[in-house]
């Protein structure tokens, strides 16, 4: 409805109420013009009225949707299936063009405008979030390991001669195979014992450059997010030793954005050193479907040369799905959610520390871990397919992303055997049972999650004959009490 059509609709409804009407859709009109004004993640979220509004007007901007229109090509936006329609808010088109998935589409201005808008409120949420100089990023419909894989395409064509990526150990398929994927080398560097933690081998990197020659290095393949009791790498350092040796740095932040730690050592790494890109999921980050990540920068000319790296059209529903998201939840809310995943990492901390402690374990130590926490099975140990027991025992009760991590396992990838897969060493010390506190998480969660745990501990210690070790719970201390109403205060009022 524009201003004529009020204007008419005066003749048939009182005037009164067509005005009040019209100004109850400019409300909506307002919040879309600030959008498209700033490009940013309003601070409150829209309804869901609002953002329908939104994607309609876009819709019918695009050519499959005009009215009287006649298609004769070979792509033109037809849909047999009014479900799948609706459910892409007839958004057929996709973004990009054959040879570019940032370029306008000129039969699809509405799927362009979209296409542009998602990838100017991501950048606003990733400096939100910590990395305030990235200066570009886009949305790509494809999972972080093949994000990873445009990237090493990209400097390819700037490193023609390179043929090996050296890699901090991190004990994920789709890491690995990313770079083989690529047609390079993996360099395997693996992490050094601290303490309880697993972390970089700063002396190790700087050998391998040193034996194989800088300028035969395609880039240094570092990672932020990850499996405790692997840390971060150290980014700081390694952005260092790539600025002094000249060579590139992509960084795997597969769900690093929900962690102020993960994003200030980026920021931090490309303050002081040289970080080209970071890649991170859509899904870990944002509770959206699996299938599409964000290549970030600081370089906006080598962001804009890795999306022209992409072959061909995209699909749009990454792209929209991160968008309807981020307008329902607003900056604020977004903000909120971070705050409370950090609220709860503390309490399933103390909660998995004192079930541990139970059964005669412990709770590693990995203070450099903002995400993952990990519990130690080493009594369990010397009962044979008791811990790969305790793992099959947790899922059939459904508790998922748990998972626990044997000694001495082996794993050959694309050729490269890992002695010790899952744990991220060769030789780590100690059995142990991961859990994570991702964005989402609900102190229901937490709960449920330590109940049944709890169970299958008590009904494995019957089985092999331990429950003698088992032992009460020690009482909480006054700060765990503060700390324990405070959970429950926002669960019921945040």
């Amino acid at each position: 409805m524009n201003g004529e059509n009020f204007c008419l609709s005066e003749k048939i409804v009182s005037s009164s109420y067509v005005r009040q009407g019209s100004q109850a859709r400019r409300g909506h009109e307002q919040l879309i013009r600030v959008l498209l004004e700033q490009g940013k993640c309003p601070e409150e979220g829209w309804s869901e009225a609002t953002i329908e509004l939104f994607l309609n007007e876009l819709a019918v901007m695009d050519s499959n949707n005009f009215l009287g229109n006649c298609g004769v090509g070979e792509r033109e936006g037809r849909v047999a299936s009014s479900l799948v329609a609706k459910r892409h808010y007839r958004l057929i088109h996709g973004i990009g063009r054959s040879g570019d998935i940032a370029a306008i589409q000129p039969k699809a201005a509405g799927s362009s405008l979209l296409n542009k808008l998602t990838n100017s409120v991501v950048l606003d949420i990733l400096k939100l979030a910590g990395v305030r100089s990235a200066a570009s990023c886009f949305v790509v419909p494809m999972a972080t390991g093949m994000s990873l894989t445009l990237c090493f395409l990209t400097l390819r064509h700037r490193r023609p001669g390179a043929r090996y990526i050296i890699w901090p150990r991190i004990d994920q398929k789709s890491c690995f195979k990313s770079m083989v994927t690529a047609g390079f080398e993996p360099v395997v560097i693996e992490n050094v014992l601290e303490g309880d933690e697993l972390r970089t081998n700063l002396e190790a990197v700087q050998r391998k450059i040193d034996e194989l020659g800088a300028e035969n290095i395609l880039c240094l393949h570092s990672t932020t997010s990850c499996f405790a009791p692997r840390i971060p790498d150290r980014l700081e350092e390694l952005a260092v030793i790539c600025a002094k040796h000249n060579i590139p740095h992509v960084v795997n932040n597969a769900y690093g954005i929900q962690s102020s730690k993960c994003m200030h050592l980026i920021q931090q790494g490309a303050r002081v050193g040289r970080i080209d890109a970071f890649v991170q999921s859509l899904d870990k980050n944002f509770m959206v479907p699996v299938g599409g990540a964000i290549i970030a920068g600081f370089d906006e000319d080598f962001v804009e040369e890795i999306s022209k790296m992409y072959p061909g059209r995209a699909s749009a529903s990454p792209s929209l799905d991160v968008l309807i998201t981020l307008l329902t939840l607003g900056a604020s809310g977004y903000r909120k959610l971070l705050s409370e995943r950090k609220e709860l990492f503390c309490h399933l901390s103390q909660e998995l520390s004192a079930l541990a402690q139970q059964y005669g374990e412990r709770l590693l130590h990995t203070p450099h871990n903002p995400i993952s926490l990990a519990m130690s099975l080493s009594s369990l140990q010397t009962h044979g397919g008791a811990i790969t027991q305790l793992g099959s025992m947790l899922f059939t009760r459904q508790v998922s992303g748990a998972r626990v991590v044997q000694m001495g396992v082996e794993q050959t990838i694309s050729g490269h055997t890992f002695r010790g897969f899952m744990s991220h060493s060769e030789s780590y010390p100690y059995p142990y049972l991961n859990a994570a506190s991702a964005i989402g998480i609900t102190c229901d969660d937490v709960a449920l999650c330590i109940k049944r745990l709890d169970k299958c501990l008590k009904s494995l210690r019957r089985e092999t004959g331990d429950s003698e070790h088992v032992t009460d719970p020690a009482p909480l201390t006054d700060e765990q009490n503060k700390q324990g109403i405070m959970i429950f205060f926002l669960k019921w009022h945040g």
